[in-house]
């Protein structure tokens, strides 16, 4: 397969997501302007203009008709994908770190970063169906640990939220009350910073990447160790193949 060179950020490239059928991909960059390709051919679509900062993560909803984006000018943007426009901004008093959709697109779960007197947090944020409904309140903020939280995912049937961040700890949420169900044990979990998680597609298990050279394959709803790879560079980014037993580490 010949690679396909996809030109069109000026800054240097945050994020990546393919949409669920896999032919769109999103990618964020430090440039403001998350942009839409067409994956097969490389071909640009189309950018959403709105923000005024480093554009961190995005997710698309199971439709593709909804992106949402997170960004260091403090908000996180809700986007139709097809014309481009923006359907509503969430404000925050911090950069917004990590975005995530739950299934069935009603929820999804931000991260924001700690900034002057405020910690990191979690909130969750309901979607509304129709953009001219969509409020500004959160169903659930958690008070994160010290640190950065550099990405938080949705559980099997968006019960729990798994984060992970600069302290190096994975913590399991109850997604309704807040509560810390688990964390990741000190001799089996990763020494430096969490920088990377991403699920399996059935979401039984999920893999993290650390600055402490490795990766780790955990089981979801135990939070036990499966497997660790190691590799000989920190680890920017993980990613697991839908179809085959694959791990991809950068």
């Amino acid at each position: 397969m010949r690679p396909i060179l996809m030109k069109g950020h000026e800054r240097p490239l945050t994020f990546l997501k393919y949409n669920r059928d896999g032919d769109l991909l999103f990618s964020c960059a430090k440039d403001h302007t998350p942009t839409v390709w067409f994956a097969d051919n490389g071909e640009r679509l189309g950018t959403y203009r709105g923000h005024n900062g480093a554009v961190w993560t995005c997710d698309v909803s199971r439709d593709s008709m909804r992106l949402i984006t997170g960004s260091a000018d403090q908000t996180v943007k809700l986007w139709n994908v097809q014309k481009g426009t923006q359907l509503y901004t969430f404000n925050f008093g911090s950069p917004a770190r990590s975005v995530e959709f739950a299934i069935g697109d009603k929820l999804a779960v931000i991260t924001t970063d700690p900034f002057m007197e405020l910690t990191s947090a979690i909130h969750v944020k309901r979607i509304a169906g129709d953009s001219t409904e969509q409020t500004e309140e959160s169903v659930l903020v958690i008070k994160g640990p010290q640190g950065r939280i550099n990405r938080a995912v949705w559980g099997p049937l968006n019960r729990t939220i798994i984060s992970a961040g600069e302290d190096a700890v994975i913590r399991i949420w109850d997604s309704e009350t807040g509560k810390l169900l688990k964390e990741s044990d000190k001799e089996s979990g990763h020494k430096k910073t969490i920088t990377s998680l991403t699920k399996a597609a059935d979401g039984s298990h999920f893999l993290s990447g650390s600055l402490d050279k490795s990766a780790k394959l955990w089981d979801t709803r135990t939070l036990t160790l499966i497997k660790t790879y190691s590799t000989e560079r920190p680890v920017n980014a993980v990613a697991m193949s839908p179809l085959l037993d694959h791990v991809s580490m950068q």
